[in-house]
């Protein structure tokens, strides 16, 4: 164990062009020792220096992914030796995006999939998503990029890495539409499309509910206060459950139809009423596609 505490070790992965390159970045800003595309087999090796530096290395990120692809089956061995050293506290980090916003992105970039060959992008998605189904299910941290910039997810990395010392759960609120998708990264969803819908008010359907004649609107119903009482007196049960169990990240995703009203208003009232006691950050990802 190094002499100033555990290592703490970010092992970020993921489908291509979701993201990792920022991701890395944006950790290197933050203190991190950080190395791209580390074929996994290298993976004990690098940890006995890590270790052995004294401590002089003891935040560390590292991106592994299909770019090694012929090493990327030893991964799941190095990371059953991780689990027996002492003073390595490590957690997977891995960054997702829809299919559409991918095959977006490298027809933006003229990248070819490293997976495609001499096929299509597509092709190439669909095989990477196969191939690391299993690895999302190990990840402690999920994060979705397709309706983020890269500034969005680098406020994000750093918010939830910059003070990871404090070991503290973050927690996400995420406003959506069912029109458009559940979000992928959602821990806890729930459907709020049974609540009045300001869309059928001529007046607020051009307003989202960050405005507050559409959020006194969905408020003002004893259905709603009745709702919002026992998600808040859930949640407040639930989180702490989540960390003793050592999650790092619990991303909650509020729905209705198309994620401009209800959705928006229940999300900020959560957000709000968690905040007191967590470190929360609320996002409206369908917010403007109506508009």
């Amino acid at each position: 164990m190094s002499e100033s505490g555990p290592i703490h070790l970010i092992i970020i992965t993921g489908m291509s062009g979701a993201g990792k390159t920022v991701a890395i970045q944006s950790l290197e800003d933050i203190g991190f020792f950080c190395v791209d595309n580390l074929p996994p087999v290298f993976l004990p090796t690098f940890v006995d220096l890590m270790i052995q530096s004294g401590g002089k290395i003891n935040k560390v990120a590292l991106v592994i992914d299909l770019r090694g692809r012929e090493f990327f089956e030893n991964l799941s061995e190095a990371l059953k030796a991780l689990d027996k050293l002492e003073g390595i506290r490590y957690q997977i980090l891995f960054l997702d995006a829809d299919d559409k916003t991918l095959l977006r992105r490298y027809k933006e970039t003229r990248r070819r999939h490293p997976l495609s060959s001499n096929s299509s992008p597509i092709e190439g998605i669909i095989l990477e998503r196969k191939l690391l189904e299993e690895l999302k299910g190990k990840a402690s941290d999920l994060i979705d990029t397709s309706a983020l910039k890269p500034s969005q997810l680098r406020e994000k990395i750093i918010a939830r890495f910059g003070e990871i010392e404090k070991n503290r759960l973050f927690i996400y609120v995420v406003s959506f539409g069912f029109k458009y998708g559940i979000p992928i990264d959602a821990d806890l969803v729930f459907d709020v499309r049974f609540l009045a819908n300001p869309h059928y008010v001529d007046s607020l359907r051009p307003q989202t509910g960050l405005d507050q004649p559409v959020y006194e609107y969905v408020m003002k119903w004893s259905e709603t206060q009745e709702f919002i009482t026992k998600l808040t007196d859930f949640l407040h049960f639930l989180v702490p459950k989540y960390q003793k169990e050592g999650k790092s990240q619990l991303v909650i995703a509020i729905g209705c139809t198309g994620g401009k009203h209800r959705s928006v208003a229940i999300a900020e009232y959560i957000a709000h009423s968690l905040e007191k006691d967590w470190n929360v950050s609320v996002q409206h990802r369908d917010i403007e596609k109506d508009r």
